[in-house]
C-alpha cells in the first residue's frame, strides 16, 4: 500500500530515517530551494527519487497544510515488541516504552510520538483496534519524528503481560483517587509508562493490569489535562528521573 506523507519536516525526516521505500517527490511549482526544501532536494537526489514539479492544487487535492511538497512512500513499517526490547538492549539502556490505549485523535498521537522520539523512548506499543495508527497526518502532527521510532501494533493485556515477564514495571497515567502522585514514585528502572484515550482514559482491562496507577499533581481550576499534555509531561519527568540519558552534547550512558 502506498501513501502520501506531506509537510517539509515530515518529508524530510521520512527521508533521512530511510524506512520506507520512496517512490516520488512532488514539490509545488516556484517553491524556492531553500532551507528544509532544499535539504529535501539533495536527499532526494542521494536517493535518485524522482521529483515532479507540480502545480499547488495537485497538492491541494493530497492534503491540507502539505507546505508546498508531498512524497509518496510504502506503508509505515509496523515492528514487533521483542524489536523494542532488542532496541533498549543495544542501547545498554533499560527498556523506556510507552504504550497508548486506544488513542483515537491524530494531533494528539503524534503529540505524544514527538514527545516519545525526544525523550529517547525505545519503542510504542498501539493496540490492535479502536485506535489512531500511523496515519500521514500522525507522522505529520509528529513532526517526522514517527519515522524514527519503533511503533508495534499488539494485543495489549498479552503485551504487558510480555512486560512483566521481562522485569518492567508498567504505570499507567490515571487522574483518579486511587492514583499515587507521580513525584512519589521512581521513575528511572524499567519502565512502561501507559497513556490512555482522550476522555475515558485507560481501559478497565489495561488499568486492572498496571502496576500502579500515578498521577500529575494539579494546582489550578481546570479539572485535568488532556491525553497528549499529561503524557508529555509525564515522559518528560520519567526520562528527567534517569538524569536526560542521552541528551544532545552528553555522553554520559545509563
Amino acid at each position: 500500500m502506498r501513501e502520501w506523507i506531506y509537510g517539509r519536516n515530515p518529508v524530510y525526516e521520512t527521508l533521512l530515517a530511510g524506512r520506507r521505500q520512496a517512490f516520488r517527490l512532488r514539490v509545488s511549482q516556484g517553491a524556492q530551494p531553500k532551507g528544509r526544501l532544499d535539504e529535501i532536494l539533495q536527499l532526494a537526489r542521494r536517493h535518485k527519487l524522482p521529483v515532479e514539479s507540480v502545480p499547488r492544487q495537485v497538492l491541494d487535492r493530497l492534503a491540507d497544510g502539505h507546505q508546498g511538497i508531498a512524497l509518496e512512500t510504502s506503508a509505515y513499517p509496523y515492528c514487533t515488541l521483542p524489536d523494542i526490547l532488542d532496541q533498549a538492549s543495544a542501547q545498554n539502556e533499560p527498556p523506556f516504552i510507552l504504550i497508548l490505549d486506544a488513542l483515537q485523535d491524530p494531533q494528539n498521537m503524534g503529540t505524544l510520538l514527538r514527545t516519545a522520539e525526544i525523550t529517547g523512548v525505545h519503542g510504542v506499543i498501539l493496540p490492535l483496534a479502536r485506535t489512531a495508527t500511523i496515519t500521514p497526518a500522525v507522522v505529520n502532527a509528529s513532526a517526522g519524528a514517527s519515522e524514527h521510532l519503533l511503533v508495534a501494533q499488539a494485543n495489549l493485556a498479552q503485551s504487558i503481560a510480555q512486560l512483566k515477564e521481562n522485569d518492567i514495571w508498567v504505570v499507567g497515567l490515571d487522574s483518579g483517587a486511587s492514583s499515587k502522585p507521580i513525584n512519589e514514585v521512581r521513575l528511572d528502572g524499567r519502565l512502561a509508562f501507559v497513556v490512555g484515550s482522550e476522555g475515558q482514559g485507560m481501559r478497565d482491562l489495561v488499568r486492572n493490569s498496571c502496576d500502579l496507577l500515578l498521577r500529575l499533581p494539579m494546582r489550578g481550576k481546570i479539572e485535568s489535562l488532556n491525553a497528549a499534555i499529561a503524557g508529555s509531561v509525564g515522559l518528560y519527568l520519567a526520562w528527567q528521573a534517569r538524569s536526560f540519558a542521552g541528551e544532545r552534547g552528553s555522553t554520559d550512558s545509563q
